[in-house]
């Protein structure tokens, strides 16, 4: 269908891809990954035609569309959201003039019988039979469906575009290239300004859709959902795998293990080649075997790995002051926007280590309700925060706030005190800032690496209550893997808004859900929240739906019940099964931080410095102290495992 052929490109003197070439098919799904900065975007761009590469070709058939999604795009008209998307209707609005401009012909003219007269009548007639054949009657009904399932509501469909965020001008974007039916779908990050229940709407659109589909997502479930094929651009180069992205990480680590074989092999060899030539370089007996080997190696490709090593890439939050019980309570709380009520008569309680994700439609007051909390806008009801609570808060907009003229290490050095000072450079490496980064002024730095730095300014205090609004935007996978990383060791509580499933799952122990201007809380991780979800939806169905006879009722009723308690057993199931997990972590971090205690303790070298030991000694018995805790809580969950599957029985 397509084929890109041996394309080549390079900025600042460095290649981001040399000679890349691969097929797409008519029904691909392709994934395409590569750490920041690989070109993943570029090459996008390429395929779609609005960039041209260096050397190489795209080869594809004439009458050949492509839509493309860019990670953003502002429009700067005043056309209603469903006039814009009608837009995508080419054909259909070219045979739609086309009948507008024949009327008007026919009904100028008096000369019913002429040549010209039939003429005309004979191509309004057609232009007719041909809005028909496209379902033009339909465009609106499609439009609709489109919008709604994006997550607009019938009441933005006449309003102008310019009114709406430049995430709402995204989704109508996406709509129109869905409207289209273009034989290649391609997507740059699609789901960065969707929340969940859109990104679930799409997953099932673009799991059936007709042509092929390729995209770029840092949202794991989305990847895993809708792709069965993965294209990896690495070290300049570019590696097919036929899956889908959880099970190419797992082909991706033996590829490199497989490289790092071949390296070594590479080096062994360059070693014995330039031994040879050192050892008969002066002899002319050896001359032409000598000269033989030294272009040998000048041809010699030296064998890349991937550098980035994902599990030496470790941060932690500072340990939690100590705060009340109650760390928030609010009650009758409402916000409005002039005419426009946002928030309604709003209870809420979050206790001493809740981690709470914020879930619900863009627009429903999540980011409203960060902000009546952390005290940046005034409201009207009654707000408690607990006794000696400390916010932490990230916005959405934190990259905003960044000197754009200081460097990445000034940055961080202007507002760290204390010990924190000496460990700036490895927090900064921990955050993937190398060497050569840590001197890049912020206003060169992209998306994702000003989302990094201002999370670290986020690390430089002891909060106790941290309340994230949307973290995730803009990292790559790995950087989301660190933050998840460190919220599930931090000891205080949270409150993160997020539409990322993967990032949500099993980090969250409840789930507060914002629509129509109230609130709902579900118990649970995200995915528990989806299931819980679902199941209202049924309830909902069967209210709707009336039963002929009352045994069918009875039974029904019986499933029902039967269905919602293998639910909630499964909830409690993984709930522990979560809690084991992160014991576990927390064990295996213990048990690391106690052979390094035993190895200090052990070297010769710092017998001599008694205070060292000393301080070596006491950390170790607190460390095998809270071990040795770990491990009894290990057990007592595992009991409490095995008495809820006894029980179940």
């Amino acid at each position: 269908m397509i084929s890109v052929q041996n394309i080549s490109m390079h900025y600042g003197g460095n290649y981001l891809f040399k000679n890349v070439s691969f097929l797409i098919g008519a029904k691909d799904r392709i994934g395409l990954t590569g750490k920041n900065g690989a070109g993943k975007t570029t090459l996008l761009r390429i395929i779609a035609g609005t960039e041209s590469p260096e050397s190489g070709s795209i080869e594809k058939p004439n009458d050949f569309v492509i839509g493309f999604l860019p990670q953003e795009k502002t429009l700067k008209n005043t056309l209603s959201v469903i006039e814009e998307t009608k837009k995508a209707f080419v054909d259909v609005n070219n045979i739609k003039k086309k009948i507008e401009s024949l009327t008007k012909q026919l009904t100028s003219r008096t000369d019913y019988h002429s040549e010209e007269y039939a003429d005309i009548a004979q191509k309004l007639h057609d232009a007719n039979e041909r809005f028909i054949l496209f379902e033009g009657d339909r465009i609106n009904q499609e439009c609709e469906k489109v919008l709604k399932g994006l997550g607009f509501v019938s009441d933005d469909f006449n309003r102008q575009l310019n009114t709406f965020s430049g995430g709402w001008q995204m989704r109508v974007e996406l709509a129109k290239i869905l409207l289209q039916q273009p034989q290649l779908i391609l997507l740059d990050e699609p789901t960065n300004h969707l929340d969940i229940e859109s990104i679930q709407w799409l997953e099932t659109y673009l799991s059936t859709y007709s042509g092929a589909v390729m995209m770029v997502s840092h949202d794991r479930t989305f990847l895993d959902k809708i792709t069965t094929r993965t294209l990896d651009l690495m070290n300049k180069q570019i590696y097919d795998y036929k899956t889908n992205y959880s099970d190419y990480l797992v082909k991706r680590s033996e590829l490199i293990e497989t490289q790092k074989a071949t390296l070594e092999n590479q080096q062994a060899e360059i070693q014995n080649i330039e031994r040879f030539i050192e050892r008969f370089r002066y002899k002319s007996s050896k001359a032409k075997q000598v000269q033989s080997k030294i272009k040998l190696l000048n041809k010699m490709d030296i064998v890349e790995v991937d550098k980035i090593d994902t599990s030496s890439i470790r941060f932690l939050f500072q340990p939690a002051p100590s705060s009340g019980r109650v760390v928030l309570d609010l009650e009758n709380v409402s916000k409005s926007y002039g005419d426009h009520k946002v928030l309604s008569n709003i209870d809420l309680t979050i206790e001493r280590g809740d981690f709470v994700a914020f879930i619900g439609k863009n627009g429903e007051g999540k980011s409203t309700m960060a902000k009546i909390i952390t005290g940046e806008i005034d409201f009207v009801g009654k707000k408690t925060i607990g006794h000696n609570v400390q916010i932490g808060y990230f916005a959405q907009n934190q990259n905003e706030l960044l000197d754009p003229e200081l460097t990445v290490y000034d940055t961080i050095s202007n507002v760290a005190v204390g010990d924190i000072r000496q460990k700036i450079r490895p927090l900064l490496g921990s955050f993937l800032f190398g060497n050569d980064d840590i001197e890049k002024k912020v206003k060169v730095l992209s998306g994702g690496e000003k989302t990094r730095l201002s999370l670290i300014k986020l690390l430089l205090n002891p909060y106790n209550f941290l309340i994230l609004d949307e973290p995730t935007n803009h990292l790559d996978m790995t950087s989301k893997d660190i933050l998840k990383n460190a919220l599930l060791h931090y000891d205080g509580t949270a409150v993160i808004i997020s539409h990322d499933r993967d990032f949500l799952q099993g980090l969250t122990n409840k789930v507060v859900e914002f629509k129509n201007k109230k609130i709902k809380t579900y118990l649970g991780d995200i995915f528990d929240f989806l299931e819980y979800r679902k199941i209202e939806s049924l309830k909902e169905l069967e209210k709707q739906t009336k039963k002929a006879v009352s045994s069918a009722v009875k039974e029904d009723s019986e499933q029902k019940i039967a269905y919602q308690n293998k639910k909630e057993f499964e909830r409690n199931v993984r709930k522990i099964e979560n809690a084991i997990l992160k014991i576990e972590q927390e064990i295996d971090s213990l048990e690391n931080q106690i052979s390094e205690t035993e190895n200090n303790l052990a070297d010769p070298q710092k017998q001599g410095n008694q205070e060292f030991i000393t301080k070596q000694y006491t950390l170790y018995k607190q460390l095998k102290s809270s071990l040795d805790e770990n491990w009894l809580l290990w057990n007592e969950k595992h009991e409490e495992l095995d008495m809820l599957k006894n029980d179940n029985e």
